[in-house]
């Protein structure tokens, strides 16, 4: 292959900038400028200059907007479909923190056929142990930190509801559905846990940008997304204790300022995807790629577009 602003009016406003297919978004629309000379031609010139140029990405499809507004910085196919990798994971995410009374200390007992269903889809893993007691909340830095699929089916099997692990996994998959719909995510469809799609798990830059948005709401997540490493204690079976080492997946943390998670994925028919976000001088910008070539390149796509849309 499974974790929130103001923009500053220019003088003149900039028209739709086409580059490589990508639309940038102004914040509003263009307007004459009158002719000057002396230091008002000059003040002039310099914010004329500071206006960015759209970036150019790998990634087949981009978006980035202010996480507080909701106003698009860039646009490049942010509304096509397309299989979203372990980005999943945010709704898988999502729906847990929304559970209600949710307890984070509450134990899960580590099941035979969460690690069996690791080695069947050779998936990513949180390398969690059959018979160990593990919180909630440690299968969420599970989840989103070394994308783990065991704490992903952990989580699914946990929190869904059925007699039997089946349709547990289905009913919760269906909360997940039902969560894309009460967020108006109109492009977005899970038909897993974990984003191990089956033909019909798919997404938008857009869709998943507004997805991460409304996760970060919740304070669990944010902590968890933005945390590069950490270590857990778990329970075992005998009744001793295991310590759980994880590291984010995301290199934007500490690498990028601001960064603030949230999410990678990856996968054949994903290729490489980053949902990310940073906050900067208390204004956070958010933002997809998908279908990126390379986990170089989505990195680079990913610092672009937060780059392009501080500068805005």
């Amino acid at each position: 292959m499974p974790t929130i602003h103001r923009i500053s009016a220019l003088g003149v406003a900039v028209g739709t900038v086409l580059a490589s297919g990508a639309i940038a978004v102004p914040a509003q629309a263009a307007t004459p400028v009158p002719a000057r000379s002396g230091p008002a031609a000059v003040r002039q010139a310099a914010v004329l200059k500071a206006v960015p140029k759209a970036p150019s990405i790998a990634a087949a499809g981009g978006y980035v907007m202010n996480d507080a507004s909701g106003t698009s910085y860039f646009t490049k196919a942010a509304d096509t479909r397309r299989s979203t990798g372990s980005t999943t994971k945010i709704m898988t995410a999502r729906v847990v923190l929304a559970q209600k009374g949710l307890d984070l200390k509450r134990k899960v007992t580590i099941q035979k056929a969460y690690s069996d269903y690791i080695v069947a889809k050779n998936a990513s893993s949180a390398h969690l142990i059959v018979g160990d007691r593990v919180t909630v909340g440690q299968l969420l830095y599970g989840l989103l930190l070394p994308s783990g699929c065991d704490a992903a089916y952990a989580l699914a099997d946990t929190f869904g509801k059925g007699s039997t692990r089946a349709a547990r996994v289905s009913s919760f998959i269906g909360q997940m559905n039902a969560t894309a719909k009460s967020l108006g995510l109109k492009n977005t469809h899970f038909d897993s846990f974990d984003g191990i799609g089956n033909g019909a798990n798919y997404s938008t830059p857009r869709d998943l940008t507004e997805l991460a948005g409304n996760a970060m709401k919740y304070s669990t997540f944010r902590t968890v997304v933005k945390t590069r490493s950490t270590k857990q204690s778990t329970l075992t079976k005998s009744g001793g204790h295991r310590t759980m080492a994880w590291t984010n997946t995301d290199n934007l943390l500490g690498s990028y300022s601001g960064s603030i998670g949230v999410k990678t994925g990856s996968g054949p028919e994903a290729k490489y995807c980053l949902v990310f976000a940073a906050t900067r001088d208390g204004r956070t910008v958010i933002g997809t790629v998908l279908a990126s070539s390379s986990e170089t390149s989505r990195t680079a796509d990913a610092k672009k577009l937060m780059d392009y849309g501080f500068a805005r």
